[in-house]
């Protein structure tokens, strides 16, 4: 067997970390390892490697015999240990979970959803305008739009809404310095939609909708419904999904734009390029910058042994900035063409709700653009990442 010295381990980054004030800093540490060190080892986290390069991270996800997502691809936990479904299920399996929802997800269904998410967005971006000269944006725009959207999608009740963004805080947010609040959470989220399936169940057929919790509880995995199990586990990853991810993005963009004025007034004037800085901005700044594996056979990346049983990182993040795909790669160029990343991962575990996340976020500018003339960053220290508040100078 070999050591861990002949292995390299001793000579890599062991406080490697891509989670809370560790992405302050993050993009000069990916500059670093992009450069030094494409395949190292860290002890956070009970110990992984990290792929930074993008083509080995490609290569990982089109490899599921090798890189499976079992036990979980979530590293820390999203506050329970249960496999998330469909992102924790290997094949063959995967396929029948994740085909159950892949309908709602179409860009044909997401297409019919706009002109409700342009109401919403046009209503918070009217209060952000009349809200004074320094507003909370995340508050009142990134964070709302995507509850409120996906919560109708869902099918969650309205006046459960107020106590989402706590369980969103403390279910992702808190889980690396308090896993002990993550867990206490995710209880209370499990047991709400477990209550939730119960008055679905006696509410009956009578009372049918056609939202995601109602096409869950009418599908069928080879011939048979899903347990309740199943249920509640597919529930819990998609509230966590739907609605941090896509708040994050919205935030991400509306604090770049606020310290960047020429980019601020080039996408008010021609709103054709939203789309396409959209993208730019989910490449740099992205929600998802990495995600586990387990390695399943021993195999070779950038010449480093990875053991069967070991832990493995895509660091997604890294490989939207590597050079040899990217001219620039630390640059936001909101006119980037050809713009293939990773922010929403790839193969057969690609984010099942892309099309909406794209969709709420161009939007979500869109609107928020025509709305307000000016804004800027009232406050330098609030980081690029997370869902916090993004307290923004409004007005001329």
């Amino acid at each position: 067997m070999s050591t861990e010295a002949e292995r390299g381990i001793a000579d890599n980054k062991p406080d490697f970390d891509f989670h809370g004030r560790a992405l302050d800093n993050i993009f000069d540490e990916y500059e670093e390892i992009l450069a030094k060190r494409p395949v190292g080892h860290s002890e956070k986290y009970g110990g992984f490697w990290y792929i930074a390069k993008s083509e080995d991270i490609f290569n990982a996800e089109q490899d599921p015999d090798t890189f499976a997502v079992g036990p979980s691809m979530i590293l820390p936990s999203f506050g329970t240990d249960v496999p998330l479904i469909p992102i924790d299920i290997d094949p063959p399996a995967h396929s029948d979970f994740r085909k159950i929802l892949l309908p709602m997800f179409t860009p044909m269904n997401i297409k019919k959803l706009e002109p409700g998410m342009k109401e919403t967005a046009r209503q918070l971006a009217e209060e952000v305008l009349s809200s004074g000269e320094v507003v909370d944006v995340s508050a009142k725009l990134a964070r709302p739009m995507p509850t409120i959207i996906f919560s109708r999608l869902a099918g969650y009740p309205e006046e459960d809404w107020p106590i989402f963004d706590r369980w969103i805080d403390e279910i992702i947010y808190e889980r690396t310095a308090k896993p002990e609040t993550a867990y206490a959470a995710g209880r209370e989220l499990n047991d709400y939609f477990d209550r939730l399936l119960d008055e679905r169940e006696k509410a009956g057929p009578d009372a049918a909708k056609d939202d995601l919790i109602a096409q869950l509880m009418k599908a069928e995995v080879k011939g048979r419904k899903l347990t309740r199990e199943e249920l509640l586990s597919y529930c819990y990853l998609l509230f966590l999904a739907g609605l941090d991810t896509t708040a994050w993005a919205i935030r991400s963009a509306l604090w770049y734009l606020a310290g960047n004025q020429k980019a601020q007034q080039q996408l008010r004037e021609n709103p054709d390029m939203i789309p396409g800085a959209a993208e730019e901005f989910l490449r740099t700044l992205s929600p998802v910058q990495a995600m586990a594996r387990t390695v399943k056979t021993d195999t070779v990346v950038q010449g480093q042994e990875l053991k069967a049983g070991e832990r493995v990182v895509l660091v997604f993040g890294a490989g939207n900035r590597d050079p040899e795909v990217y001219e620039e790669p630390n640059e936001i160029k909101i006119d980037r063409e050809n713009n293939r990343h990773l922010a929403f991962g790839g193969g057969i575990h690609r984010c099942l709700g892309s099309n909406l996340g794209r969709a709420e976020m161009v939007i979500a500018m869109e609107e928020f653009l025509k709305a307000v003339p000016h804004f800027e960053r009232a406050n330098d220290a609030e980081p690029w990442h997370g869902v916090g508040p993004l307290t923004l100078k409004i007005g001329a």
